[in-house]
């Protein structure tokens, strides 16, 4: 069984002191270590489609007051054009807080929604976590290595119009709780991102065409109860490289482990 504790309640003060010792720890390694950045932007040579996908951004959900879905919307644009045409080139590691910077009211960010300990708040640049998702389940139909990603400790929506396995996501805040991917490839590639009426659209390019092709699978999901009386949820989310050979390897990218906070027997 994969048991989980019950969760603690902390308090605000704790949560922002917290918040903003992690935040200071990033910064310092940022300015300490020597990764070496994607920070270039630009446009490819010769450009070959990787993967796309596009995300609905105005989907209703329980709760959850549609004003936040239209800041949403603002807060993704804001952060997109930071993105937008973002270069990786060999050895070189992306990070989205790197590019984007921290959201705040200066910049336009608006109020959008955010999980705080399981339970729907609101906060200035909430809503990013969609572009989170969109990123990870991109890099995971590529070679590059995702380096760090987070998920949610909490299940909060049922699977309603899920399109993609659960657990297939990253959560971000900034700018300690990210989304990383190095290029340990001899290729370079290109991010691009934009919004329309109703989607959330990404798109991967290289500058080369890859000799593989990528698949994301689920693996051993299931639901548990705890001892404590609340259910579980775990999977795990696998890569799978077809070569043009007709080998296929696979690799575990995440593992997933996440406190439902619904009833995962009810209609």
């Amino acid at each position: 069984m994969n048991e989980i504790a019950k969760p603690l309640e902390r308090s605000l003060l704790r949560q922002k002191i917290g918040r903003e010792y992690h935040i200071f720890k990033r910064r310092v390694d940022w300015m300490t270590n020597q990764q070496k950045w994607a920070l270039e932007k630009g446009e490819l040579l010769s450009r070959q489609v990787v993967f796309k996908h596009k995300s609905f951004i105005m989907r209703p959900l329980k709760d959850v007051e549609m004003y936040l879905q239209e800041n949403k919307r603002t807060n993704l644009s804001i952060a997109i054009e930071q993105l937008h045409n973002s270069i990786i080139r060999p050895g070189e590691t992306f990070s989205i807080w790197r590019l984007v910077g921290r959201p705040t009211k200066r910049k336009g960010y608006l109020e959008g929604l955010i999980l705080n300990q399981g339970a729907i708040g609101k906060d200035v640049g909430g809503g990013l976590c969609q572009l989170g998702n969109l990123l990870f389940w991109i890099f995971a139909h590529s070679p590059l290595t995702i380096t760090e990603r987070y998920r949610h400790g909490y299940d909060v929506f049922p699977d309603v119009n899920r399109k993609i396995p659960f657990g297939a996501g990253a959560t971000l805040a900034y700018n300690h709780v990210d989304l990383q991917v190095k290029n340990e490839t001899e290729f370079s590639f290109q991010l691009k991102l934009w919004l329309d009426k109703t989607h959330l659209h990404g798109e991967l390019l290289c500058d080369k065409s890859l000799e593989s092709t990528y698949e994301v699978v689920e693996r051993n999901h299931i639901i548990q109860q705890q001892l404590w009386g609340g259910y579980s949820r775990h999977n795990q989310i696998v890569q799978i490289e077809h070569r043009k050979s007709g080998q296929a390897q696979e690799k575990l990218l995440v593992e997933n482990h996440a406190i439902m906070m619904y009833d995962p027997f009810l209609e």
